[in-house]
């Protein structure tokens, strides 16, 4: 939901929503334009104390646990916030480009999103994240009262385990003046754990060691699959039975710890959102394959690129008026690969700032306008995907694929924006830049790189 500024603008919303009902109520707002009355009643609220001044920018956030974040509680340093209400969200499927904004800002104004994260709540996991948490010593008030009322009642889509994605997404957020050709420039500014504790799962038939259809992958035998095959309860149809396999993490401060005595493993927290996107699908139906949550695509979505934290700039094409942002997937840390399926799963709290890029502004790196493409203080992140326009046409994951098409835009960056001779370019990345894998368990694989800006001069 959104939530107003101002106390005569929260007066205003409460009797509208009375009268025509929330969703109603937040359609005609976001016609009516930000710059409106009605529109003033749908912009959030600075925290009461310590929000950031508007314009300035959020303060940036290593992602240290320091408190549990229930739904709109706590420091909300966004123009707008947004959080994750069960009839708003969509479960395993992301906006297409006739999507429904559920919030609107100007460019280069800030939003500040509760997400949820899927682990806990899932059909594997009994949907119930009281119970589920509780196995694990976590108390009620530690459970999101968010992600208990989205177990418990999400209806906008019916919900099946075995096709649907698993992701809970929030938005979309519809930023004024953008247009089909543009680029959207995101620019993560706080990434805040909301709970303390995460959760890693490995699923049956997915990750790096998955067994196919036919067996053992390629490179490994029988015995290597992870989970083990033995344990493979999916003829069930119950997907409580099915064998999965999911790994509590408790979170102290700025670390992780998993499993206990002699084999207790302790790790830093590098939050992120795994999924950030604008709308791509051209689809109408809400569960259509082509809208799924796991594959990435050209409007990014479910990029699960570890660098993309706080002080990160995540820039997308745009193919929907208003652009149409969105987010899911949180992550706490994450390794290059994402080997068992899942990063270290957990809800956060992310402060974004959303700002249009004209084509010719040189606002944003020309790659951007046909691909997603990225930037740290430190580095420019070319990204190649295997099949980016997700499961249209089928599905491709060859990791050569997406190998190549982040070496072309990196080359395509270099000589376009940078000036540098096509060849002295190839011969530049290969003696200084880096390529690692974004992930291999989202159906389109993803490689990116990491050119030095300190490199370019």
């Amino acid at each position: 939901m959104t939530l107003p500024r101002h106390q005569s603008g929260r007066a205003a919303a409460e009797t509208l929503v009375s009268a025509l009902g929330r969703r109603r109520f937040l359609q005609a707002a976001l016609g009516a334009g930000a710059g409106s009355a009605l529109a003033v009643g749908s912009a959030a609220p600075a925290a009461a104390s310590s929000a950031a001044p508007r314009g300035s920018g959020a303060a940036r956030s290593s992602g240290r646990f320091s408190g549990v974040l229930q739904p709109g509680r706590g420091r909300i340093p966004g123009d707008v916030y947004l959080g994750s209400e069960a009839d708003d969200v969509l479960w395993g499927y992301v906006p297409s480009v006739h999507a429904d904004a559920v919030a609107r800002v100007r460019s280069g104004q800030t939003v500040t999103i509760d997400s949820v994260s899927h682990e806990g709540i899932l059909e594997d996991q009994g949907r119930d994240p009281v119970a589920y948490f509780a196995q694990h010593g976590v108390r009620r008030r530690e459970v999101l009262d968010d992600a208990v009322a989205i177990a418990a009642g999400y209806s906008r889509t019916p919900r099946d385990f075995d096709v649907d994605g698993p992701h809970v997404v929030t938005g979309p957020v519809f930023v004024e003046g953008a247009e089909p050709g543009d680029v959207l420039k995101i620019e993560t500014l706080e990434v805040t754990p909301r709970v303390p504790y995460g959760v890693v799962s490995s699923r049956h038939g997915k990750g790096a060691l998955a067994a196919t259809a036919t067996g053992a992958p390629a490179g490994i035998t029988l015995d290597e699959v992870m989970p083990p095959v033995g344990s493979d309860g999916r003829e069930s149809g119950i997907p409580t039975e099915y064998g999965n396999v999911s790994v509590f993490a408790g979170v102290r401060g700025d670390h992780a710890v998993m499993g206990s005595g002699a084999g207790r493993v302790r790790f830093p927290l590098r939050s992120f959102f795994g999924m950030m996107g604008v709308a791509f699908a051209e689809t109408t139906t809400l569960t259509a394959p082509e809208a799924n949550s796991i594959p990435p695509t050209l409007g990014g979505g479910n990029i699960d690129i570890s660098h993309l934290g706080a002080g990160s700039t995540f820039y997308l094409p745009v193919s929907a008026e208003g652009a149409l942002f969105y987010v899911g997937d949180p992550h706490m840390a994450m390794g290059d690969g994402e080997v068992a399926l899942t990063a270290l799963e957990g809800s956060l709290r992310g402060t974004f700032r959303l700002t249009v890029c004209k084509p010719g502004s040189g606002d944003a790196p020309s790659v951007a306008y046909l691909y997603p493409f990225a930037e740290t203080a430190d580095a420019w992140i070319p990204i190649g995907l295997s099949d980016p326009d997700g499961s249209v046409g089928g599905q491709l994951s060859d990791l050569d694929v997406a190998m190549r098409r982040a070496v072309v835009n990196a080359l395509d960056f270099l000589e376009h924006d940078h000036g540098l001779d096509r060849a002295v370019a190839y011969a530049y990345l290969s003696a200084a830049a880096d390529f690692a894998i974004s992930q291999v368990v989202d159906r389109t694989v993803g490689v990116h790189g990491l050119i030095r800006k300190s490199d370019l001069g």
